[in-house]
């Protein structure tokens, strides 16, 4: 190892090492002038985050915060990435996804990833995608010996992957050169239909055997974590289960005759990647290292480097605006990458309204080959590595996960632990926890919760398969949104005309601007509509521009000064023509029984309940 010189030219090497106490001091003066009188270690509390699953992001990180040391790439404990190269040599597995029933369109559909940027396929069969006796159709003129392929088959995994082993051999494609994974996923499918695959275990375990002993670029086995992202689970809970299913994965193929090694080697790993990238970075790096210590205990430290396939999640795709799931995606498929995915997957902008078209898979496939061929994303191991920010919430969510973990096995496992309840519950209450936070939009969806284009075109597809159910539910970050949108549309269609509301703006546009802007924000979350002119009234002519909107409610908008002055008349004179909700912007000080007495029902503030005012908006107004 060479040590360079010191040739006194560091920029910093005059200056003296700031402390954290002197931080500390300046981030109190700055809280004082907002009211806030902390000192110490108060003050850096006060700007730190609450994650879920009981983790923080505090504002200031330094050496001191790093857990230990992470290790190299490839070695155990993986958390930097299971191969010595990472993706530098090839990056990561563009694999994208078909779940198109028909197998000509899909096989259309395939030829076109392939020969257009992506280097392997994710394939549904069965109820998810083409039959199984459309495999050799969807799949022809596909080299199989360069094209690894991937099944979702759900129960019928069995023949889907016999159907394409007879396809590998059909095609004189060596056995060694078949490449993919053959998705046998019994727990995922508990876990999505609430009910066991009959002879699920022992399919799967003798699939794995073959594959060991025929097929060493197969894996047999999915652990799929996406059903519980899916349900609402956070990613320390998506982490545990996934980490349960793998256990149970080794005591079953161990039980059928594998060993630890041969057993791990037959598990792919999948899991979401979210638009929160530093979040999405620390799940992969940590569920690597979680993995790697089950190996360890197992007995066999070396097999513990986990594959792992990304996919963009679901749960963040909108139905509203989808357009802006392409800035979602891609920032999903970077912390993928970043965060050492083998594979990755970008769900296409229009995955939630139905089967994509050729646009959509075009703009999936070349976010991964922009961040590839353009950005140089693969270029850099562990990018993040180092980070003593990325490091301490990689160990705190390895630590959450973990825990989580143990109760799982605790209770039985994990497919117990699905049959008795416990993960639905614990989900479900997490994610009653994150609705909460939606439906005051204390985490803002664009397009839908703020910022919503009530006049843009809805975007149609043709109809997807029916996912399985029965089981864990399937959430969506915009579903409360969503209803209140469905009521609007149907409103809509029924009378030609959105429920409207009238935004009584007082004063210079200087005073009502801001709030007039949040306001209109917020009723078109719920698909009411505003009326804008006039854009300023007073007690005089609130009521004749009221009657003429058409509107069924108003809304007063404008600085705390002036609602003093104004708030009160404007609210009676539009109450004494029939207004049947009046609300005001903002919060009403000591002058809320005024207001309230002059005919002001409810203010709306930041962090109200959105979701609830707009309810009850609609309920009012006759919309069903």
């Amino acid at each position: 190892m060479t040590v360079l010189p010191d040739d006194g030219l560091s920029l910093a090497a005059e200056f003296p090492d700031a402390t954290r106490e002197q931080w500390q001091s300046l981030v109190e003066g700055v809280l004082r002038k907002t009211g806030r009188d902390v000192t110490g270690p108060a003050a850096e509390e006060a700007l730190a985050t609450t994650l879920q699953d009981g983790l923080t992001t505090r504002p200031l990180y330094t050496a001191e915060d790093t857990p230990g040391d992470s290790g190299y790439p490839g070695f155990a404990p993986f958390t930097r990435g299971g191969r010595p190269e990472g993706g530098a040599v090839a990056g990561w597995d563009v694999r994208q996804r078909h779940t198109r029933p028909d197998p000509v369109r899909t096989n259309e559909a395939v030829l076109a990833d392939l020969e257009n940027g992506a280097t392997s396929l994710w394939l549904g069969v069965g109820a998810a995608g083409v039959p199984v006796s459309g495999l050799a159709t969807a799949l022809d003129g596909v080299l199989l010996d360069l094209a690894p392929v991937a099944l979702d088959a759900g129960d019928e995994f069995a023949p889907a992957a016999r159907e394409l082993l007879k396809l590998y051999d059909e095609r004189g494609v060596a056995r060694d050169q078949a490449r993919g994974t053959l998705g046998a996923d019994p727990v995922a499918q508990l876990a999505r239909t609430g009910r066991e695959t009959a002879g699920g275990t022992e399919e799967a375990a003798g699939l794995a055997a073959l594959c060991h002993r025929e097929y060493p670029g197969l894996r047999a086995i999915c652990v799929d974590a996406l059903p519980y992202h899916e349900a609402g689970a956070s990613d320390a809970q998506e982490l545990g289960c996934s980490l349960a299913t793998g256990v149970g994965w080794l005591r079953d193929l161990t039980a059928a005759g594998l060993s630890v090694e041969a057993a791990c080697g037959q598990l792919e790993f999948r899991y979401a990647a979210t638009a929160d990238q530093f979040l999405t970075i620390a799940k992969l790096r940590a569920a690597r290292r979680l993995w790697a210590r089950v190996a360890e205990v197992c007995g066999a430290p070396a097999a513990g480097a986990q594959r792992q396939h990304a996919v963009t999640s679901s749960v963040m795709m909108t139905r509203r605006d989808p357009w802006v799931n392409m800035l979602r995606t891609t920032v999903a498929a970077l912390a993928a990458g970043l965060g050492g995915a083998d594979a990755v997957t970008v769900l296409p902008f229009d995955h939630t309204l139905g089967l994509p078209d050729d646009f959509s898979r075009r703009i999936a496939r070349n976010t991964s080959t922009i961040l590839l061929e353009e950005s140089h994303l693969g270029r850099v191991i562990d990018p993040a590595g180092g980070s003593w920010y990325v490091e301490r919430l990689t160990d705190d969510l390895a630590h959450a996960a973990w825990a989580w973990f143990q109760e799982i096995e605790r209770a039985g496992g994990q497919r117990a632990a699905l049959r008795d309840g416990l993960i639905g519950e614990r989900i479900s209450a997490t994610w009653r926890e994150r609705s909460e936070k939606l439906a005051r939009r204390r985490e803002p969806i664009t397009g839908v919760s703020e910022f919503p284009q009530l006049a843009q075109v809805p975007v149609e597809r043709d109809p997807a398969p029916e996912p399985p159910g029965g089981g864990l539910p399937v959430v969506r970050r915009d579903e409360a949104y969503e209803a209140l949108r469905a009521r609007s549309d149907a409103h809509l269609a029924a009378t030609g005309a959105r429920p409207r509301v009238f935004l009584a703006a007082l004063g210079p546009a200087a005073a009502h601007t801001a709030r007039a802007t949040f306001a209109a924000s917020l009723f078109q979350a719920g698909g009411i509509e505003p009326v804008h002119e006039p854009m300023s009234v007073d007690a005089d002519t609130a009521a004749e521009a009221f009657t003429r909107s058409g509107a069924a409610v108003a809304c007063l908008c404008s600085s705390d000064a002036l609602y003093t002055e104004h708030a009160a008349p404007v609210a009676a004179a539009l109450k004494s023509v029939g207004a049947l909700r009046v609300f005001l912007a903002g919060r009403p000080g000591e002058h809320r029984d005024t207001y309230l007495e002059a005919g002001v029902d409810e203010f709306v503030v930041a962090g109200g309940d959105a979701v609830a005012v707009l309810t009850s908006v609609l309920d009012r107004m006759g919309v069903a």
